[in-house]
């Protein structure tokens, strides 16, 4: 019965989630910031909300609930992973969630070592400042790149609709957390690093020195860096020397343009 209502109304669990969260980190970021909030800072937040926009209008337009349908299609066609294996189907949604966030942690990675990908996902990286708002700062193109990526995930695994659903929201959500300007209590933050990726853990990951932000790749589990050597604790000069955005492009007008960060993959920087 839930199952089938979250299934029902998945449109609108991922919109109210979104926006309760959203709320909720942006007040978090005013009440107790990791560092002071930027007064100026308006006009970005305003451009990365516009790029989150235009990609959720272009994704509903040409691939709308594609990511449900195609779970859906494979349970109906009876193909994939966890179908020829067929565990209980708490081990199914479990095993397939898990395996579905492993592979966003190696999309990730191959979003930075794959020279063509990176010209699109370096969008997201160029942000000169975080927040919550960078956590929808990204292009087009990678955004239909992971789209594309996890129907063919979701296909292969026999992923099942309420795991795609709950998979969904949940890297959404932690998109936003990890990314907010927030301070979470120096015991408390240690142990919720241990299953989940924290904002005091990803923003070494947007450090503009490559030897930091070639680390902390994970959005969801902490888990895939501590098992594939990616994982970095600290930054070298300490969590509030980070400074952000890449060395291609230190300049703030421009990164926090929306029409320039549509156009800056098309455009030759170091």
């Amino acid at each position: 019965m839930l199952f089938s209502a979250i299934s029902e109304y998945e449109g609108a669990i991922r919109l109210s989630v979104f926006i309760g969260l959203f709320s909720l980190l942006l007040c978090w970021e005013q009440l107790r910031p990791s560092r002071p909030v930027n007064a100026n800072n308006l006009y970005r937040r305003l451009s990365n909300l516009a790029l989150m926009l235009i990609n959720t209008v272009v994704m509903r337009l040409l691939l709308p609930a594609v990511t449900v349908t195609s779970a859906a299609w494979a349970s109906g066609q009876n193909i994939g992973l966890f179908y020829v294996f067929s565990p209980a189907p708490i081990l199914t949604l479990i095993g397939s969630f898990i395996a579905l966030d492993l592979i966003i942690y190696l999309q990730h990675i191959a979003l930075h070592k794959t020279p063509l990908l990176w010209r699109f996902h370096r969008v997201h990286h160029l942000d000169m400042h975080m927040d919550t708002t960078t956590g929808v700062r990204f292009h087009p193109v990678e955004a239909l790149f992971s789209l594309l990526l996890k129907v063919l995930a979701i296909v292969l695994l026999g992923a099942p609709v309420i795991t795609v659903i709950l998979f969904e929201v949940t890297l959404n959500a932690l998109s936003l957390f990890n990314h907010a300007n927030i301070n979470i209590h120096r015991n408390l933050e240690p142990l919720l690093r241990l299953l989940l990726v924290t904002p005091h853990m990803h923003r070494i990951h947007h450090s503009v020195e490559a030897t930091e932000y070639s680390h902390n790749f994970g959005f969801n589990l902490s888990l895939w860096d501590r098992l594939f050597n990616t994982y970095l604790y600290r930054a070298k000069n300490g969590e509030q020397k980070i400074r952000y955005g890449q060395k291609s492009l230190q300049d703030a007008q421009m990164a926090g343009s929306l029409g320039k960060m549509l156009k800056i993959p098309f455009k030759m920087l170091k």
